[in-house]
């Protein structure tokens, strides 16, 4: 398993993950399972704020591993504020995590319940770095914003991305997306959990501030099925690998305290 070859399959899956990258065995490691009956409210959490209105997305891509949409980050046009953090964090990207049909594929769990699909915004602190790259490999560079998904009636505004997927199904793919707002995608209610943690793919760095939405979306089977569509093989490959279940398992807690928003 060289640098790019990881994946989720039995050969490259993240139980392999530690023999490329150590840090897999860290100790704030990401995702991790949340036990609300476990937790206290923070009364020094204030609410986290969302200052999407001037958001840019440029592109949709397939990168083998999941489906990313990402955002003009030149500017503080697009942040999340407030909760845990201590300074504005600008938007990179979005992208989502899914399970094999009739299957729960998010990456956080709930008490050991899992949904069927997670979303995870990326944002990187611009003030304390130069570049997305520096920021991903700093202990407080990146806050990722982490949304389930049940499923039940169709999405909304999903159809926006799902309709998208077709011109982005062989890895490698990339097309424009221009003047999507995630603000659509966000549940009514802001209240979150967080804790310190780590990207959930390899490098892994323990760079991320996570703030995990109690409140899921709801998104429907059909849905969800247009994810599943998505191939982890390039165009010119002779194997067909369908994209699904591309999630890591939670992680161990190693004493990390999480916090539960009022």
């Amino acid at each position: 398993m060289s640098g790019n070859n990881w994946g989720y399959g039995k050969d490259n899956g993240p139980s392999l993950w530690h023999k490329q990258y150590p840090t897999a065995k860290g100790n704030r490691q990401s995702p991790i399972d949340i036990i609300p009956q476990q937790l206290s409210q923070d009364p020094g959490l204030g609410p986290v704020v969302l200052n999407y209105d001037q958001c840019t997305s440029i592109n949709i891509s397939n990168n083998g591993h999941s489906v990313v949409v990402e955002f003009d980050d030149s500017d503080d046009r697009s942040v999340i504020r407030g909760g845990p953090l201590d300074n504005p964090y600008r938007l990179k990207q979005f992208h989502f995590h899914w399970g094999g049909k009739g299957c729960h594929g998010s990456e956080h769990t709930v008490a050991g319940n899992s949904y069927a699909s997670e979303l995870h915004l990326v944002h990187w602190n611009a003030v304390k770095y130069k570049t997305y790259g520096e920021a991903a490999a700093a202990p407080d560079g990146l806050a990722v914003l982490g949304i389930f998904l049940e499923t039940g009636d169709d999405h909304r505004w999903l159809h926006a991305i799902t309709d998208a997927l077709y011109m982005v199904k062989f890895k490698g793919s990339i097309t424009d997306f221009k003047g999507f707002n995630p603000k659509c995608l966000l549940p009514s209610s802001l209240h979150y959990w967080t804790y310190l943690g780590s990207l959930t793919t390899p490098p892994l760095h323990e760079s991320v501030t996570w703030i995990i939405l109690k409140e899921p979306i709801t998104v429907s089977e059909r849905q969800l099925g247009k994810f599943r569509m998505l191939l982890s093989t390039g165009e010119e490959e002779d194997q067909r690998i369908r994209m699904e279940n591309n999630f890591r398992p939670p992680q161990p807690l190693k004493g990390r305290k999480v916090r539960s928003s009022v």
